[in-house]
């Protein structure tokens, strides 16, 4: 099992998304801290990209914060490394190929591992072209997660056989973003991962508030947030930390409930 799929062991995953370098790395670190308080189960931590195809409006405006003050991966690897002095919180980038490939696939995969990275996230990554990283990610021991989406049921299953870490379910179709509600039947994407592999499933992609990460829970194994916290740091920039915190703290409250229930369900059988 790796260290990913351990986030998952003590029942629903709160993973939170983080555009690094909003609005300042120094930032970034102290709100990682305070979402581990929180309660999040997982990090994802976003290399910002100058062409973020994946990103709805307040993530690619995030990214382009972030460049403008002047964040690099070299700079977010030193971020990655302070971190891990304090916290050994699973921890996956996001970003996007040619950001790897600029840096030079081998250095940045290896590089990742040795200050303590567990995942990759790369969204705008085809599954038939996953061969040119996922041997690197094995041979250094990173999980490249798996993205699947509303529309490839047919790959789902081919998908899911070659996944680690965990599953990434896209609940909507498009960009990411904060979605008013989410119509996707997400219980029978999951049901075609499960039928072929045991790597949890976590569904991200609009999910903002309580009430949608309780329903999105009651199906999968995790519950991701990006925008809504975002959205937070955009509003609120240097003094964002105790806002994220709250914010984090009450998506967290809101599956624990689904995730106390699950436990009592598996207890009587």
């Amino acid at each position: 099992m790796s260290k990913i799929q351990k986030a998952f062991v003590n029942g629903k995953a709160f993973i939170a998304f983080l555009t690094c370098g909003d609005p300042s790395l120094d930032v970034t670190e102290q709100l990682v801290y305070a979402m581990v308080e929180a309660g999040a189960d997982l990090i994802e931590l976003g290399i910002p990209f100058s062409d973020p195809t994946a990103e709805g409006p307040v993530i690619q405006a995030a990214n382009m914060r972030a460049l403008a003050a002047g964040t690099t991966t070299d700079r977010i690897f030193e971020l990655v490394r302070r971190i891990r002095e304090k916290t050994d919180i699973p921890l996956v980038f996001m970003t996007y190929a040619n950001v790897v490939f600029s840096y030079g696939a081998e250095r940045f995969i290896k590089t990742a591992a040795a200050i303590g990275m567990d995942g990759l996230i790369l969204p705008d990554l085809p599954f038939e072209e996953k061969e040119e990283f996922d041997p690197l990610c094995k041979q250094h021991g990173i999980d490249l997660i798996s993205l699947i989406a509303p529309t490839s049921h047919d790959r789902v299953a081919m998908i899911a056989r070659e996944a680690s870490g965990f599953v990434y379910c896209v609940s909507s179709l498009g960009v990411t973003g904060v979605r008013s509600q989410i119509n996707t039947d997400i219980g029978s994407m999951i049901e075609l991962v499960k039928a072929q592999t045991n790597v949890p499933c976590a569904v991200g992609f609009g999910i903002s508030t309580p009430e949608q990460a309780a329903d999105m829970a009651r199906v999968a194994d995790g519950v991701i947030v990006g925008s809504a916290i975002m959205k937070i740091i955009a509003q609120y920039g240097e003094g964002s930390v105790p806002y994220v915190a709250d914010y984090v703290r009450s998506m967290k409250a809101a599956i624990r409930p689904v995730q106390d229930r699950t436990t009592s369900s598996k207890a009587m059988l």
